[in-house]
């Protein structure tokens, strides 16, 4: 419903959503995500963000919602964290009157340059016109953030198993990763098609495993997922 908002709105001519929520609407990845990340599709001035939230607060209240939303615009991913007191409860979802569904919204403001854009159309409660990054340069987003994060991500691990288990997905979009990690100062060697493998390969050998398998566990929707999340089954599919 945010995102049939924010489309009413027209945000999706300015806008591309990226990340697991478009994995989960638009290929049906089995494991949930509390945040709609989107980026920019060219530079501007004027994005629109807080613009964009207070729509999304202004329809539902009209429907009767209590709603409240927390925006940042500081930062060059602007946020915002959308929260409905009480909803838990009133959907018999929690016991607790005071809980609060909370989902968070992302903007980055200054992408890196060379994702190729696609719009698709999906019925998921409501029909959506999404614009989002192509499947390579989904791929590609996902491999700058197992090599750039500081820390490992049990979602991101999640995710790129799911990602490489397609033999028929598309090689990473490698314009974009590269303009991704040297964006985030990335110390390795550009990324090829023959190179891309081992420098992930590197990486998934020092990671902490357990740190990231307990990231994932809640957000996956069957427990036996998580034993996907492993360093020798990444390893494997990476050769």
């Amino acid at each position: 419903r945010i995102l049939e908002s924010l489309q009413d709105s027209g945000v999706f001519l300015r806008w591309a959503l990226v990340g697991g929520t478009a994995l989960r609407f638009l290929f049906g990845i089995p494991r949930f995500s509390e945040v709609l990340d989107f980026s920019l599709i060219t530079p501007r001035k004027d994005i629109g963000f807080k613009q964009a939230a207070d729509e999304v607060t202004r329809v539902f209240k009209r429907e009767g919602y209590t709603i409240n939303i927390r925006v940042n615009e500081k930062r060059t991913v602007s946020s915002a964290r959308i929260g409905f007191p009480g909803l838990p409860r009133e959907v018999d979802i929690s016991s607790h009157p005071g809980q609060v569904l909370s989902i968070k919204l992302e903007l980055d403001t200054n992408p890196p340059a060379g994702a190729h854009i696609e719009n698709s159309i999906v019925r998921r409660h409501v029909t959506l016109n999404l614009c989002h990054y192509d499947k390579s340069s989904m791929l590609a987003g996902k491999i700058h953030a197992v090599l750039s994060r500081s820390w490992a991500k049990g979602r991101d691990l999640y995710d790129l198993v799911w990602y490489l288990a397609d033999r028929t997905w598309p090689a990473p979009n490698l314009d974009l990763l590269n303009a991704a990690l040297k964006q985030t100062g990335w110390e390795g060697p550009p990324l090829t098609v023959s190179n891309w493998r081992k420098q992930l390969s590197y990486r998934i050998k020092s990671l902490d495993w357990e740190k990231a398998r307990a990231d994932v566990q809640p957000f996956l929707e069957r427990e036996q997922d998580l034993d996907l999340v492993k360093k020798d089954v990444l390893i494997d599919l990476l050769k």
